[in-house]
């Protein structure tokens, strides 16, 4: 099975390539981040958030807009082995990631399949061809990922399914933004300030699993080019889990042992907690200043 969804297939031996995604106003709709194995939402500087989109199983034909790195990519994407590309970044940012063992293209730097488009103004105009990318791939890249997540063998069989409660909206407020997501009866639909969350067909961003988990920030010392402080999520550490699917919630806590390790999830009856084979959307949000409500 592909290991970054659980879900059965030809497996094509590739590395796994997360790309720095965009989500404010300006960059809206996407492109291609509806094919991502995972997706994660991480707060960025002023209380934004950006994304990081995990593709392994399927390549889109275009990824964008691809924006900058920041500190807590390397824990995020450490432990696929395989490439981070982003726009650009401070450079102990992009030591951070080379240090993690992930491969770096950078696009300011001419990283391979990346280049600016003329419908959108800059800096929300830097995309790219997904099998470029992968193919510019070092010898050194792990071709068979770990999983991310335990799957269960079935959506009936995963744990929130068998374990969890009722629930049918699920909402992240972030300090400068609102990420929401409802269950229609098939999959968990994704909206960010009230309004869908669309990709450039008109395919609204859906998920088989949404997972919150809640994370410690700290003051790295470093500003952004106007003044604004950046804060690191810390990814090695643990916390409280919330895990959604087949309109069902089950509570438990998250553990990270090292940069390059998996996280675990686990139960109050201290099981491990199951995903539904499929895609996955894992919110980051900060205990200080958000807030998480199910209903």
């Amino acid at each position: 099975m592909w290991p970054l969804t659980g879900l059965p297939g030809e497996i094509v031996e590739r590395p796994v390539l997360s790309v720095k995604i965009e989500t404010t106003r300006p960059a809206r709709p996407q492109a291609g981040i509806n094919a991502a194995d995972l997706l994660w939402e991480e707060m960025i500087e002023g209380g934004e958030t950006r994304l990081l989109a995990m593709f392994h199983s399927t390549l889109p034909p275009q990824i964008g807009p691809i924006r900058s790195v920041r500190p807590m990519d390397a824990g995020i994407a450490g432990p696929t082995g395989g490439m981070l590309a982003f726009s650009g970044g401070q450079e102990g940012f992009i030591q951070q990631v080379q240090n993690s063992g992930l491969q770096t293209l950078i696009g300011d730097r001419g990283g391979a399949g990346m280049s600016r488009v003329s419908f959108r103004k800059s800096p929300y105009n830097l995309y790219g061809d997904p099998a470029v990318m992968v193919g510019a791939a070092d010898a050194s890249r792990n071709l068979t990922p770990p999983a991310m997540f335990t799957f269960a063998e079935s959506a009936d069989a995963a744990t929130a399914i068998v374990k969890g409660a009722e629930a049918t909206e699920i909402v992240t407020k972030f300090p400068a933004q609102k990420s929401s997501w409802n269950w229609d009866g098939s999959r968990w639909l994704r909206s960010m300030s009230d309004a869908p969350h669309t990709v450039d067909t008109g395919e609204q961003i859906a998920a088989d699993n949404v997972v919150v988990l809640r994370v410690n920030l700290v003051d790295t010392g470093t500003v952004d080019t106007i003044g604004t402080k950046v804060y690191e999520t810390v990814m090695v550490d643990s916390g409280e889990a919330l895990v959604a699917t087949g309109g069902r919630t089950v509570s438990g806590t998250w553990s990270k042992a090292g940069i390059s390790d998996p996280i675990v999830l686990t139960g109050a009856d201290g099981q491990v907690i199951t995903l539904a084979p499929g895609q996955t959307f894992i919110e980051l949000l900060p205990y200080d200043s958000s807030s998480l409500t199910v209903s």
